[in-house]
């Protein structure tokens, strides 16, 4: 990697020899003749490093360091003073500054300062993603699944949730929107902020009026204090509007002048209130059939679904099944205080050959059930809810659209080998494949 230092000093010969010097040596260098023309390179963000007179005119070393420190805390930059400008060395040390250097310079002790920094500088960026990615992995650690569509999932959760943009998450019910919604606030810069959670359909029209714009006292019968609503705790943070297509027009007219001019009134008020909220609202229903109803407004839609993640459903996820067996596993064992080791085979076939049209919520009251009911370590057939069986009396093996051809070979593989109980030898004869080549698929498939 080729380093970029930026070289301020209104004493040209000074100038251009250091950065004649630090080419040589390797390094890309761009000069400064002042302050002002340091500062305005600086702003276009392609600097490692700055190497500064403390007297320059226009803007002077000292003042163009307090500035890079308040845009970039810790950014590197190294001090060159003239003789009896050791005060204003000190100074600039107490202002952040990297290191300092009396001239005349002496370049290769200066490379050396440099190199130090840059290191440094290194370091801290490296200690700042390894956070980075612990936090995202914290994040990600209730979304559980190795399959294509749930990485694609990952993929954007972290591409949109650094933006402001308004995110509609769409999905059936039970397959995880809100555990989404958690991920995307927990990467975002809103993060320390709060998130609040309103479950649109769980409150009649006139309530969830109250509960996302609040009331003054005497709003209605029962309105005895003044009460602030969602968007207000909110404010700097997340608003998760659950089943928003269950609002009426009323309150949909409302929450689009939110969006739209980002600010309201309490019911029963006058006081115009400004916020500042990011909307994440989520859905089991069509939106599009629900605006040719005319039950859900078009303009309001399109304020909501700048980014649309939709969340497949479990049956179009299987290969995730087993991570989130395990992961049930291990919490209902710790807490009903069992040491559950697995499933058999009967079991594990019963659950692969099941459509789970409740989704991941089904599939975890499923394994309480389970494991609440084992007698032994190894859940088996007998342990699992009454009513849990194939869909049909046939077998079907289910590929979406747009499935690889290579992803379509380890879903056939897989759920034939749980139709059959796990028995490789039928299984193979069903496929037509030899034994060997099934073990080999197997293993590279980690399954």
């Amino acid at each position: 990697m080729k380093y970029k230092l930026l070289i301020a000093d209104d004493e040209k010969n000074i100038r251009k020899g250091l950065t004649e010097f630090f080419i040589v040596e390797g390094y890309e260098a761009v000069e400064a003749a002042d302050g002002v023309e340091a500062w305005n390179i600086f702003q276009k963000g392609d600097i490692d490093l700055v190497i500064s007179d403390l007297r320059m005119p226009s803007l002077s070393g000292e003042d163009l360091l307090k500035k890079i420190q308040a845009e970039m805390p810790g950014f590197p930059v190294i001090i060159l003073t003239g003789h009896g400008s050791l005060a204003g060395a000190v100074d600039a040390m107490r202002n952040g500054a990297w290191d300092f250097l009396a001239k005349p310079v002496n370049p290769e002790h200066l490379e050396e300062l440099v190199k130090r920094a840059l290191a440094n500088r290194e370091l801290i960026l490296k200690h700042k993603h390894l956070l980075e990615e612990l936090d995202r992995q914290k994040q990600f650690k209730s979304l559980i699944g190795k399959s294509p569509s749930i990485q694609k999932i990952f993929d954007m959760i972290s591409r949109v949730a650094p933006s402001k943009a308004s995110i509609l998450i769409t999905g059936e019910s039970g397959v995880g929107k809100e555990l989404v919604a958690d991920a995307i606030h927990g990467l975002s810069p809103r993060k320390d902020k709060p998130l609040i959670k309103v479950h649109c359909a769980a409150l009649s029209s006139s309530l969830l009026e109250s509960e996302l714009f609040g009331h003054e006292k005497g709003a209605f019968t029962g309105a005895v204090s003044r009460t602030r609503g969602r968007f207000e705790l909110a404010n700097e943070g997340t608003l998760f509007l659950d089943e928003i297509g269950e609002i009426d027009q009323n309150i949909q007219i409302k929450l689009l002048r939110v969006l739209q001019e980002k600010r309201f009134e309490r019911v029963g008020g006058e006081e115009t209130i400004e916020t500042d909220v990011r909307i994440i609202a989520a859905t089991n229903k069509n939106l599009h059939e629900e605006i040719k109803k005319g039950s859900f407004r078009e303009d309001l839609f399109f304020r909501l679904n700048v980014v649309n993640i939709e969340v497949p459903p479990l049956r179009e996820r299987k290969d995730d099944i087993p991570l989130l067996i395990s992961a049930f596993l291990r919490e209902f064992g710790a807490e009903n205080n069992k040491n559950i080791e697995g499933i058999d085979n009967k079991a594990r076939a019963r659950l692969f050959t099941y459509d789970w049209p409740g989704n991941i919520r089904e599939l975890r009251n499923c394994i309480e059930s389970a494991v609440v009911m084992s007698r032994s370590s190894l859940i088996t057939e007998d342990d699992l809810p009454p009513g849990l069986s194939s869909n049909s009396d046939d077998a079907w093996i289910r590929i979406p659209v747009g499935t690889s051809m290579e992803e379509s070979e380890k879903i056939i593989i897989r759920d034939t080998l749980s139709a059959c109980k796990g028995n490789k030898t039928k299984a193979s004869e069903v496929l037509g494949l030899g034994r060997k080549t099934l073990h080999r698929k197997l293993e590279d498939w980690n399954l």
